[in-house]
């Protein structure tokens, strides 16, 4: 069974003083703490951890094949 993941529960994973780095993206929560790309919970000074970036997607210079690598952790329930 998944996890499940409400928006108020993936603010705790901020990558910030050790805590794990979640997002969210079409309702997958996905684990990028030890992703090159994501550095403290951030993603090259425009984007942090710990929030859903489902409508992000289209301003990125890449799609969403960006998560075929990524750790699945969970569903992020609305």
């Amino acid at each position: 069974m998944e996890k499940k993941f409400s928006r108020k529960d993936i603010e705790k994973f901020d990558g910030k003083e050790g805590r794990p780095a979640y997002i969210a993206y079409n309702g997958i929560v996905y684990d990028v703490t030890d992703n090159l790309y994501w550095i403290d919970g951030n993603h090259f000074e425009s984007h942090s951890a710990s929030v859903d970036l489902t409508s992000e997607i289209d301003n990125a210079p890449h799609g969403e094949e960006v998560f075929e690598g990524v750790v699945k952790v969970g569903i992020l329930e609305d």
